[in-house]
């Protein structure tokens, strides 16, 4: 049975219309005859959406009853067993009801899939899982319903539902998302203009690197090399001269020309020796390019504009930046230029620009050696020369009546030996010289035509043409293997300085020096395996190239490549076996991973000590701070201990029961100070270590209300609200300590609310006074210790109240933000987590929306 196809409908934000647009997708494939039903759709009480389900044949919901309470959910046996052709089913990172047949219901969905059903459903790009981190920062809000990426990555269709952020607000306000007395809330909070233009971002990213890759994947397939211009992407080839830098910048600013535009630096070095770059004056550029939006590569190739169009047709680029050539007019008899080359080969699907620079025909320097490591070409020319040379000159010699005479024959055929080593080494000479030998003999020394010789002048003569040959041939070899080491050490001695330099500088994370390390050798995959010691299984500190569902390398023997990096630690490659010769700049690379991953570890340890640093920073600053806080409340209690104590006085039971009172509210004042300068402690130190458990809030709220005068607070937690994952003596402190602080702001006869509500999987508390409120400027800086916003006495506090309130949230896995109170005053909204078992509340406020 052929697996079903799975279209998403991808939003940028709540309220963008996912569902609208996937209903009407449904009707117009109903119109066209198609079987469809609505496996699952929630309208949460918008009427246009509720109108587009009319007339949509919909599957009964299963019923489940968790805690008392009943709940809804996808029946998935009743889809299968209606087996239509396409389902629809919403919010595909929904969590189901314990209970349920899974737990989350993308895994309803590839059951569905599984049996041949065509699935559309619904995401928001916030519930992806790999940008939680990115949306929490941008929003304040962590999504405790996400979805893996490469479940909606594997989807056959991704359509983006998009909208302005003025649009979307238009819509709140107008009541088409929530309803109207939750549209203050709403525009104030998650739908800030801000929140939405982030979000809107990060889903238009998303989904061209989808699309990315979809090309990507499809020019592999089809084995397509030519350069397809659906994005702008600009190669910059580098020759590590000062003219550089005008190239990048040239390059930038045309991509700054078209949004979504890439630059790409490349410098190309030759694998039998690198021309003269400096290498400070290549990591000054890599910086540059770097700072510019754009990425750096440095790759090696024997041919280099061949390698530089390979290099830009591999990365799918449009356009190709090279400067014009500093050479002068007569070094151009050693051919055309790179531009020239790379201008003539590219094709009508790549762009050349020759930029102008100051550094235009003034020379390039010493030529660059020639290696070795001949191609075939020129090792076929070298024997035809050898081979091939000699008998056509003995044919001419023949021709000409009075020939030259033995000794310029001679000579000639010399001539001929040399050529023929300078272009194919060592074995075409000294054929050369044999052919040579053997030819002088037959045609021009008496008699001819026979391989006698008569004089001995002549045989002499012939013999020492042939050692003459044969020590040209081996000199001339050995200088080309000469140059070629040199050249060869030139090359490793200048990547190993690059590679240095990036490295001390701090610019090569692990993973970049990896990556570079699989593109300067032409590898798949490149990994760094270590393991405590040699009974230990290996395991991977970092990893580069390869795609997701490529396995990892478990051990150095399962590469192509290994190299060992003291006792145990090893860098693995796969892909090809290197030669023996690249070893050892291997070793070089693998010995810098090595001293990366240390000094990442080091970083982390120095981070480490740093908190620990600050720790004992803050004691400090916390003695210094609260000399006088302390001393008050204490020299209160003592005089009233030594009022009661004197004898002179005989006071009346009013004058002793007011003293009595003066003690207990100093003391409860020491008491709640010093329980705020430990928790800071705790707090600064990491030794807070939360006991996570499930409670509800109506249990712990009260108890938080004690130190607050009768009549000042008014609560409204309401019976049904899930239970929450807390620790509930943190929890109750940070409540106290929120309490405490509006109360203290709130003027007389103006009750503070505490009030609850269920936001998805998360509940939240909202303490809102009527004070002065705080400006937006300050909303942040409120939460720092030893910050007493506006007048406040010296005798109101240090100001820790709100740090240590914000420190405990965060440590039970909750947030804590400011708000201003829609008619003046300050709203603390304390965020937490809904317990794990707990049943999915729908949203009433868009801040934590599940959809």
């Amino acid at each position: 049975m052929a697996r079903g196809k799975l279209r998403i409908y991808l939003g940028a934000a709540p309220g963008v219309g996912k569902t609208y647009s996937m209903l009407s997708e449904a009707h117009r494939r109903m119109e066209r005859g198609t079987d469809v039903v609505v496996a699952f759709v929630e309208h949460h009480g918008r009427p246009r959406t509720e109108v587009m389900l009319h007339g949509l044949e919909q599957i009964q919901r299963r019923e489940l009853e968790y805690r008392g309470t009943a709940f809804t959910e996808m029946d998935v046996d009743a889809v299968l067993e209606r087996k239509p052709a396409v389902a629809l089913v919403d919010e595909l990172a929904h969590t189901n009801v314990p209970g349920s047949r899974n737990s989350k219901r993308w895994q309803d969905v590839e059951e569905l899939l599984e049996a041949g059903i065509t699935v559309i459903s619904t995401v928001n790009i916030q519930h992806l899982e790999s940008l939680g981190d990115v949306v929490e920062s941008i929003t304040g809000v962590r999504q405790r319903e996400t979805v893996p990426d490469e479940i909606v990555r594997r989807a056959d269709q991704i359509e983006l539902v998009d909208m302005s952020p003025q649009a979307i607000r238009r819509r709140m306000a107008h009541g088409n998302i929530y309803k109207s007395d939750k549209v203050d809330a709403a525009l104030s909070n998650y739908f800030r203009p801000g929140n939405l233009t982030a979000l809107r971002e990060l889903a238009l990213l998303w989904v061209a690197d989808r699309v990315d890759e979809y090309l990507q994947e499809y020019r592999a397939e089809h084995s397509i090399r030519s350069t397809w211009q659906a994005r702008e992407r600009i190669v910059v080839g580098l020759t590590g001269g000062p003219e550089g830098r005008t190239l990048i910048r040239r390059a930038a600013r045309m991509a700054a020309k078209g949004s979504g535009s890439e630059v790409l630096a490349v410098y190309i070095a030759r694998s039998d020796g690198l021309t003269s770059a400096s290498p400070k004056e290549l990591a000054v550029q890599r910086k540059l390019v770097e700072d510019l939006g754009g990425t750096f590569h440095h790759v090696i190739g024997d041919d280099i504009p061949s390698a530089l169009l390979e290099f830009a047709r591999g990365v799918n680029a449009t356009q190709i930046v090279l400067g014009s050539s500093r050479r002068k007019a007569w070094q151009y008899i050693f051919g055309p230029g790179v531009g020239a080359t790379v201008a003539r080969d590219s094709g009508p699907d790549l762009d050349v620009h020759i930029v102008t620079h100051d550094e235009v025909a003034k020379g390039r320097g010493l030529p660059v050696p020639r290696g070795a490591r001949l191609g075939r070409a020129r090792i076929i020319a070298g024997w035809l020369v050898g081979v091939g040379g000699p008998a056509l000159l003995s044919l001419l010699l023949t021709k000409i009546s009075n020939g030259p005479g033995l000794a310029n024959d001679v000579l000639l055929f010399l001539f001929l030996t040399v050529v023929a080593a300078l272009l194919g080494g060592q074995l075409p000479a000294l054929a050369s010289a044999a052919v040579g030998s053997l030819l002088l003999n037959f045609y021009f020394t008496p008699p001819v035509h026979t391989l006698t010789i008569n004089d001995p002048k002549n045989m002499v003569a012939i013999a020492i043409f042939f050692a003459v040959a044969v020590s040209v041939a081996s000199v001339v070899d050995l200088a080309a293997r000469r140059t070629h080491q040199a050249a060869r050490l030139r090359a490793e001695s200048e990547i190993l300085s690059f590679l240095a330099g990036s490295v001390l500088r701090g610019e090569t994370t692990l993973n970049a020096l990896l990556e570079r390390v699989r593109e300067t050798f032409g590898m798949d995959t490149v990994s760094l395996l270590e393991r405590s010691s040699d009974v230990d299984p290996w395991t991977c500190a970092g990893r580069a190239g390869g795609s997701d569902s490529t396995p990892p390398l478990l051990r150095p023997e399962d590469a192509d490549v290994d190299m060992p990096v003291g006792d145990h630690m090893a860098m693995a490659l796969t892909g090809r076996v290197l030669p023996a010769e690249d070893r050892r700049v291997l070793a070089a690379f693998a010995a810098q991973a090595a001293v990366v991953l240390d000094r990442q570890r080091l970083v982390g340890e120095a981070e480490r000590a740093r908190e620990l640093a600050e720790g004992n920073r803050i004691r400090t600053a916390l003695l210094a701070a609260v000399s006088h806080d302390l001393r008050t409340p204490l020299a209160g209690i003592k005089a009233s201990v030594t009022s009661l104590r004197s004898d002179d006085v005989a006071w009346s039971e009013e004058d002793e029961a007011e003293l009595l009172a003066g003690i207990e509210a100093g003391a409860d004042r020491l008491d709640h100070l010093v329980g705020n300068l430990l928790d800071m402690s705790r707090l600064q130190t990491g030794t807070v270590t939360p006991l996570i458990r499930e409670i509800d809030l109506d249990e712990v709220v009260p108890m938080a209300l004690g130190g607050v005068p009768e009549g000042s607070v008014s609560l409204d937690i309401p019976e049904e609200l899930p239970m929450v994952a807390v620790d509930p003596g943190l929890l109750e402190r940070s409540v106290a300590n929120l309490v405490e602080n509006a109360v203290k702001y709130s003027p007389d006869g103006e009750a503070v609310l505490v009030a609850a509500s269920a936001l998805g999987d998360r509940v939240e508390l909202r303490i809102a006074d009527r004070g002065p409120g705080v400006p937006d400027s300050a909303k942040d800086r409120i939460f720092e210790p030893f910050q007493r916003y506006g007048d406040a006495p010296r005798g109101a506090g240090v100001g820790l109240g709100l740090a240590v309130a914000r420190g405990f949230a965060e440590a039970i896995g909750g947030t804590l933000a400011a708000e201003d109170t829609p008619g003046g005053g300050m709203t603390m909204v304390l965020t937490l987590r809904a317990a794990p078992g707990g049943p999915p509340v729908q949203p009433d406020l868009p801040a934590q929306a599940t959809t």
